[in-house]
Parts: C-alpha cells; structure tokens; sequence
C-alpha cells in the first residue's frame, strides 16, 4: 500500500510539473488517503503484535 502511496505521489509531481493541475491534485488527495491508510494499518499490526506477546 505504501507503494501506491508513492506511486500516486510521483504521478501527482510529474502532473504538477506538467500543468494539469486537476490530475495532481486529485493524485495527491489519493497518495494522502493510501499513506493513512498505510499509517492506521501498521500502528494496528504493532498493537496486535505487542499484545499477543513473544511465542514459545
């Protein structure tokens, strides 16, 4: 997911760079909503793994 999140990012810059400022901007809002996505998965996997400990 994270990858997207970049993937979306450079198509947002090169967008930008280019002048088509609606493909950037909706790019971007779509990198920003993947990135916490990414952020609210992976404080949950930390959470989960935390909580269940250290297995024998």
């Amino acid at each position: 997911m994270l990858y997207w999140a970049l993937v979306f990012l450079v198509v947002a810059l090169i967008a930008a760079a280019f002048g088509f400022g609606g493909i950037a901007s909706a790019s971007a809002g779509i990198a920003q909503i993947l990135f916490f996505v990414f952020l609210v998965l992976f404080v949950v996997a930390l959470v989960a793994r935390a909580l269940r400990g250290r297995m024998p």
